[in-house]
């Protein structure tokens, strides 16, 4: 199976340690790591790290690539890069004692033509998974993007979607493979407080019956809801010590893909998606989850049919 994932809007992802963090003061920071990212870099990187073939097709600003693809080569990412004028941004995630705090920036600005190039570069057909997650830049239309994605849908193409670029009406229409949302994203889609696991469960369900596929909800520590056509589970990892969640989501994503790709059952790709999100919890910043921890929370992370 082929698997591709798309970045439009990539990201320097700045890691810095501070004691506190007091807003409208300065505060001095230690830096601790700066990467390659973006949602579809982070589950290219988890799928390379477990051994996964992928191709990373990212939308790359020509005035500050360099390290950035220093970074992906370094990683041994197979990637195809479309350069356009402008430069990357950054994201600064700050790591206090009282939790992570993450300002993300506004990224280049490009133009609908730039689907026709990634189009170009997809063998597009039933054997073949692409991730379409993070944010879509300045210039480029949403029709358009739904554009795109149905167009490759109808080539028997598997879409998965994890953007808050979509509205609930955008996911109703494309109808992708496999959304992957939490339960803040739930209550943006529906304006409605979600208090408990039921509202989730409501949602899922609701997803699923609108013709979406797959619906997978991260729940956190608790860990996954996953909804299909045939199966509605559970997936419940062991306790373990975060260092950090970002990127467990494009982990979660990374690791059921991996199990589906194996022909995996629903539940299996389910408790490998759990496996591969909470490791990432193991590792400081967006490094992405190691086959031995992978391995070991497998092997403790408990399957529920409902």
């Amino acid at each position: 199976m082929k698997i591709y994932t798309i970045t439009l809007n990539p990201a320097y992802d700045i890691h810095a340690s501070a004691k506190t963090l007091s807003l409208g003061h300065e505060n001095l920071a230690e830096v601790k790591s700066r990467d390659a990212g973006g949602k579809g870099i982070n589950i290219s990187r988890a799928l390379t790290y477990n051994g996964v073939e992928n191709t990373a097709i990212v939308v790359l600003g020509e005035d500050n690539c360099t390290d950035f693809e220093n970074s992906l080569t370094a990683d041994n990412i197979t990637y195809i890069g479309i350069k356009k004028p402008g430069r990357i941004r950054e994201n600064l995630t700050v790591h206090t004692d009282d939790g992570e705090t993450r300002i993300s920036f506004m990224g280049f600005t490009l133009d609908n033509s730039v689907l026709t190039e990634i189009s170009s570069e997809i063998y597009a057909d039933s054997e073949t998974i692409v991730t379409f997650t993070g944010s879509v830049p300045k210039g480029v239309d949403m029709t358009e993007i739904k554009r795109f994605l149905i167009s490759l849908k109808a080539k028997g193409v598997k879409i998965v979607v994890d953007s808050r670029s979509f509205t609930l009406s955008d996911l109703t229409f494309v109808k992708p493979w496999l959304i992957k949302p939490n339960s803040e994203e739930i209550a943006e889609y529906s304006g409605k407080t979600v208090n408990d696991f039921s509202d989730c469960l409501e949602f899922a369900k609701k997803m699923n019956r609108e013709g979406i596929e797959n619906v997978m909800i991260s729940l956190g520590d608790k860990g996954a809801l996953l909804v299909t056509n045939e199966t509605v589970a559970t997936a419940t990892p062991p306790h373990v010590s975060v260092l950090s969640s970002i990127g467990a989501g494009d982990s979660t994503i990374a690791g059921f893909i991996a199990s589906y790709a194996q022909g995996n059952s629903p539940e299996e790709c389910l408790r490998t998606g759990v496996s591969y999100g909470t490791s990432a919890c193991l590792l400081e910043g967006t490094t992405p989850p190691t086959r031995e921890n992978v391995a070991q929370i497998y092997q403790n992370t408990r399957v529920k049919n409902l």
